[in-house]
């Protein structure tokens, strides 16, 4: 270590908000070089490549074959596609001196597809899966959390060309079953989620996500089934319509000053016969989308008034188009909009979309906006008093809402994204007409998937599951050393023996890091806790007595053990 590039810090770097960013930066794996982009130190890297190799290892199992493709890339296939439009300001755009447009990738769909466009013709090429590990771009407005939201990262993404969609299916599988054996062997607890496509497209999407506090994913499971998914890709149960004959007419009542929710529930309760809550009333929610290349468009969302309008869940169902918040000028701009007493007639009215939450069907009742200040709706019902233009997935998803495949209830929980796969189908085949000639000699479109796996992710999620209060501890496919030899002992003939340990474990195969620096012991031990190495060995006070100390950073126990068989019993403790 007196010769490693290396440099602990006792504090948390100010700009950390999580573990893994905090002990990472700590331990010397990482430095901060802009907000979102990170350098990698020696051992930072050394686990990098471990699990970039382990990656490799499981993709070349599955017959994938790697190339690599630039980073640097022109406009043209993005244009295609509609992407370089879609991907609005998180696509890092710039210009080379000739005034040509370029990106820095975020992802490859098509500059793999030209590529095979132009290698391959015939059905006897297929299938072929190919992939890449390669640093991806995306100009994220609030990078955070080190490694886990940044600017640049690095990602394995693979790509499968078929001639149907059974044969898509396999290659799919293929890759679902790669991803299980990758993160079985990391250690990683994780699910796999039912997902939306986004910004790729296709069909069938799921995604890997590995289980923590920290997460900007949230997702739900059924409480008695194996049902998950992406809280964006929960698709709401849908109540059977009601009967409207015989329902009362709705009537407009002077409410008062109940521009909330719950002031007009009180109202409802003081004025109205019966109990009211939050679920009787209608809320509106006011935005403004925009279709890529397009112009803003309002539109309400109405959902039930006991659920807030998840705006993930909003953006996922109008990807890839944009959406926000209708602010104060866009009211001024639309008077007949009053603020707080929205309601659908004038929604409506004002020729503006109206879209609702699945639960609002045919013959249910609301209290909702009469647009007019101080006014509200009692009764007004659903395919009587108005019809919505069309339903969508926005209102938030909550512990205890009826799982959608009828078995048990979601509970919710935190995740990181670590993997997403995708049957894109002809989506980018069809932008770039790639065809093969069949069997029978006539064109046949190919079939695509295209699979993401985050390498640099999972260095962080790694040691955001791994850690404890005393550092980093990092799984032995991966660690940077197999062991962590400490020398606690100032005593020449101490010094000599540890020499000589880490020699006859490095003659048997271990990556060792020895501790050989001049720092007081203390140092050295809370190092070692810090850095995590699987397998910490300290020759020190004990020497005199002919033994050395063997700590398992996972388990916290520590072995005595003589100083003739330690090499051994160092050895068999590494390889369990």
């Amino acid at each position: 270590m007196s010769d490693l590039f290396l440099r602990t810090l006792r504090d948390d770097p100010a700009d950390a908000e999580v573990p893994s960013h905090k002990l990472l930066v700590r331990a010397g794996y990482i430095r901060r070089s802009a907000p979102g982009v990170y350098a990698w130190l020696p051992l930072g890297l050394k686990v990098f490549r471990n699990v970039e190799n382990l990656v490799r290892a499981e993709m070349d199992a599955m017959g994938a074959q790697e190339i690599l493709l630039p980073a640097l890339l022109p406009r043209d296939p993005y244009d295609a596609t509609g992407r370089w439009t879609e991907y609005g300001p998180n696509l890092f755009r710039l210009k080379d001196r000739k005034g040509n447009d370029m990106l820095l990738g975020p992802t490859h769909e098509e500059i793999f597809t030209q590529l095979v466009k132009g290698e391959y013709s015939s059905y006897k090429d297929l299938p072929v899966i190919l992939y890449q590990v390669q640093t991806k771009y995306r100009d994220e407005e609030r990078p955070r959390a080190g490694l886990l939201r940044g600017r640049e990262f690095v990602m394995k993404d693979s790509y499968s060309f078929d001639l149907d969609d059974d044969a898509l299916q396999v290659s799919y599988d293929k890759h679902r079953a790669a991803y299980q054996r990758i993160f079985d062997r990391l250690g990683v607890e994780y699910v796999i989620v039912k997902a939306t496509a986004g910004a790729m497209g296709g069909s069938r999407s799921e995604e890997f996500l590995a289980v923590c506090e920290v997460g900007e994913d949230t997702f739900v499971r059924s409480t008695e089934s194996d049902y998950a998914a992406n809280v964006e890709a929960v698709e709401t149960i849908v109540p059977d319509a009601l009967p409207i004959d015989g329902l009362p007419a709705a009537v407009s009542h002077e409410t008062g000053d109940t521009p909330t929710i719950d002031s007009l529930v009180e109202w409802a309760n003081a004025t109205l016969d019966g109990e009211y809550t939050a679920a009787d009333t209608l809320k509106n929610v006011m935005v403004k989308i925009r279709k890529p290349g397009g112009e803003w468009e309002i539109t309400a969302i109405g959902v039930p008034g006991d659920r807030e309008v998840d705006f993930k869940r909003l953006e996922a169902s109008v990807e890839p188009s944009e959406v926000e918040l209708l602010d104060e000028s866009d009211f001024a701009k639309n008077p007949a909009l009053v603020k707080g007493y929205i309601g659908p007639k004038g929604v409506q009215g004002a020729e503006f979309t109206y879209l609702v939450d699945p639960r609002v069907v045919d013959g249910t009742s609301w209290i909702t906006g009469a647009d007019e200040k101080g006014r509200h709706y009692v009764n007004l019902v659903v395919g009587r008093d108005f019809t919505p233009d069309g339903v969508i997935e926005a209102a938030q998803v909550r512990d205890g809402d009826p799982s959608p495949d009828g078995a048990g209830v979601l509970e919710s929980a935190k995740g990181i994204e670590i993997g997403h796969i995708f049957q894109l189908g002809r989506k980018y085949t069809d932008a770039f007409e790639l065809d093969v000639l069949g069997e029978n000699g006539k064109p046949v479109r190919v079939t695509m998937g295209s699979y993401g796996l985050g390498v640099s992710r999972m260095v962080a999620v790694l040691a955001e599951q791994m850690h404890d209060e005393k550092g980093l501890r990092w799984p032995r496919e991966v660690a940077p050393f197999d062991v962590h030899l400490v020398i606690a002992n100032k005593d020449d003939a101490a010094i000599a023996g540890a020499h000589q340990l880490a020699d006859l474990l490095d003659a048997a195969g271990l990556q060792v890091l020895l501790d050989d620096r001049k720092a007081s012991p203390g140092v050295k031990f809370k190092d070692s806790e810090l850095l995590g190495m699987p397998i910490v060995v300290v020759v020190g006070r004990g020497w005199a007595n002919g033994t050395v100390e063997i700590r398992d950073r996972f388990t916290g126990e520590a072995t005595e053990v003589a100083v003739d068989g330690a090499a051994d019993a160092v050895v068999a403790t590494v390889r369990g």
